[in-house]
């Protein structure tokens, strides 16, 4: 099976970026080992529709992003498969979100979505030509990577830590490679 782990966000727009950032920070802590599947850690940043045919290559997808949830709080971290959305989940934050939505739903329609999970936050900040996250969103990282370790074991794969970079480090680290 190949499985797909996407970040999506804006990273220049602070907690905005958290779904790049968290699949970086997964990626750059654990190695992981299968015999059975393949995995991949994409930064899909703002593409969605762009993004389409590397989902539809996968055969398992877990998007990362934050999202907005009726009565949900700041840092509220949510998980659940796609076909079993919360009625209290919407992705009307931003722009990319709704984009990345209806690219889901138009995958679902012409049948080439992969079983899809969402792994999604409340963002709190939200600023052009920020990089720093929310101390609310980097107290989350500790629930999301449990939740994306315990997924990916029960699908097959074996991990072991080797960084122990936090959210911050990594938001810090593309902020210098790209300035």
């Amino acid at each position: 099976m190949r499985v797909l782990v996407l970040g999506i966000g804006n990273v220049m727009f602070a907690d905005e970026g958290v779904g790049v950032h968290f699949v970086k920070m997964i990626e750059n802590n654990f190695k992981f080992t299968s015999d059975k599947h393949s995995l991949k850690f994409i930064d899909g940043g703002t593409l969605a529709n762009y993004l389409t045919p590397i989902m539809a290559d996968s055969d398992y997808l877990i998007v990362v992003d934050c999202i907005d949830a009726d009565g949900g709080q700041i840092g509220d971290v949510y998980f659940f498969d796609f076909e079993d959305m919360p009625k209290s989940i919407n992705w009307s934050g931003s722009a990319h979100e709704v984009e990345m939505l209806q690219t889901i739903e138009m995958m679902d329609l012409v049948g080439d979505r992969p079983k899809t999970k969402i792994i999604g936050v409340v963002p709190k900040r939200i600023e052009p030509m920020s990089f720093e996250l929310s101390s609310e969103i980097l107290a989350s990282s500790d629930l999301m990577s449990k939740i994306i370790l315990k997924e990916l074991k029960s699908i097959g794969f074996e991990y072991n830590q080797i960084d122990n970079k936090n959210l911050q480090d990594i938001a810090n680290e593309w902020k210098k490679e790209q300035f």
